[in-house]
């Protein structure tokens, strides 16, 4: 079996600033990881390796020192990294990077052969858009499984893989053929400590580096921000708020008498809302 998993290196984002002036954020001395929901579906794919064998190509698309994150996904276990780098990348929205990951994909498949199951993680930190997954799929036409919790089942002989899904009300529970992709949730599982000799063999694997042209990319106005419709007009962090909180002593009293003085403390922040609730309840 092989499996696939894009990652992304993206910002700490709890580290991450924004400019006071320009408003754009800082990345200046801002250190980067693995897109923690990515992580979940890397262990996902290791996982599912382990138990039937088979190899766990990663495969991610950004600058050369994006290296770092593949190296990092190695020294967890993967059997090989792929940088997709170029600067005809640069300013990708999520339409010109699900095309660039998809095109990828297809030279993978060429190269170490197709992959059964495509795994990323359900959207990524830095732009929340949870878009580049539905993206390969739509793009690859591979069936697609989105939100998913739990792998319940792998059947090798029929080609078809079982999951829950989580879902308004509740979780599904979905079986499809492969090859698929799987975007999966965060804390679906435990992630792995790499070994000592994984660590080893990562820090000398040869990282895969390609270029567009290298990719098999022929069309490049899908690619960067000739290929990108959408465009960020401005990044600002919220005004912090100029009312402190009000803190009610709850020692030594009834949770009815708590709940007539937090009552009490809302309505005389909000004078108009006591005025619309008894408008509504006459």
């Amino acid at each position: 079996m092989h499996i696939i998993v894009c990652i992304k290196q993206v910002p700490d984002s709890a580290q991450i600033r924004v400019h006071p002036v320009t408003n754009t954020i800082m990345r200046q001395g801002v250190p980067t990881i693995i897109n923690p929901y990515d992580l979940f579906a890397l262990e996902a794919a290791l996982s599912l390796r382990d138990i039937v064998g088979g190899e766990v190509t990663v495969l991610t698309m950004g600058p050369p020192m994006a290296e770092d994150a593949l190296r990092k996904a190695l020294t967890y276990g993967a059997d090989r990294a792929v940088l997709l780098t170029d600067r005809f990348f640069a300013g990708s929205d999520t339409l010109a990077t699900s095309f660039a990951l998809s095109q990828a994909i297809c030279k993978i498949a060429e190269a170490f052969g197709p992959p059964d199951m495509v795994f990323t993680g359900k959207q990524t930190i830095d732009g929340d858009t949870a878009q580049v997954g539905p993206g390969i799929a739509k793009r690859l036409g591979l069936l697609q499984l989105t939100y998913v919790a739990k792998i319940a089942s792998l059947n090798l002989d029929a080609h078809e893989i079982t999951v829950e899904r989580r879902a308004e009300g509740g979780m599904q529970m979905l079986k499809t053929k492969f090859p698929c992709l799987i975007t999966m949730l965060e804390g679906t599982n435990e992630i792995r400590r790499g070994s000592l000799d994984d660590a080893l063999r990562a820090a000398r694997s040869q990282i895969v580096k390609w270029s567009a042209a290298d990719a098999g990319i022929e069309d490049l106005s899908k690619c960067g921000l000739r290929g990108s419709p959408t465009v960020v007009k401005r990044v600002f962090a919220p005004a912090s708020r100029a009312v402190k909180a009000v803190q009610i002593d709850t020692a030594d009293k009834l949770l009815r008498d708590l709940a007539d003085e937090l009552i009490a403390a809302i309505f005389a922040r909000r004078p108009a809302l006591e005025h619309e609730l008894a408008f509504e309840g006459a």
